[in-house]
């Protein structure tokens, strides 16, 4: 599905190398819980994601778990933000909003997170759409 969805742009884009059983392993033990089945298998396919202008659309494995467990651990950011706790972090803009999908949540919608306002609003109904919006964009903040 994802090499479908993502070939038209696979010439500009910088893609991981598939993600492995133990790296996918590793980095739901380290979160605490399960990777959400659509973004298992887009690592699966890719180990990360990011178009022409290095704009990384979703991260590897690796940064999915190190950038998880900061946001959610920093004693700063607890101060200053509302928990990240039920937030998946997978990608960001380039310019400090992240992108999320919900823990635990039953479908695929998509966050950004405002690192200046700390608002979490949807962007996408799904991660196939996120992912064709934010390669189709030209490297704008297209969600807003």
């Amino acid at each position: 599905m994802w090499q479908e969805l993502i070939s038209p742009w696979l010439g500009t884009l910088e893609v991981g190398e598939p993600a492995g059983e133990a790296d996918l392993y590793r980095a739901e033990n380290v979160l605490g819980h399960p990777l959400p089945s659509v973004l298992r298998q887009l690592l699966v396919e890719f180990d990360g994601v990011a178009d022409e202008y290095g704009t990384d659309v979703v991260w590897s494995t690796q940064q999915i778990a190190d950038s998880n467990l900061e946001f959610r651990n920093s004693g700063e950011f607890a101060e200053l933000y509302a928990p990240f706790d039920r937030l998946l972090f997978f990608g960001d803009n380039g310019g400090g909003d992240q992108f999320a999908l919900q823990v635990g949540a039953l479908g695929d919608e998509v966050l950004v997170w405002d690192h200046e306002t700390d608002e979490r609003s949807v962007v996408a109904p799904s991660l196939s759409i996120y992912v064709s919006q934010a390669l189709a964009s030209d490297g704008g903040d297209w969600y807003r």
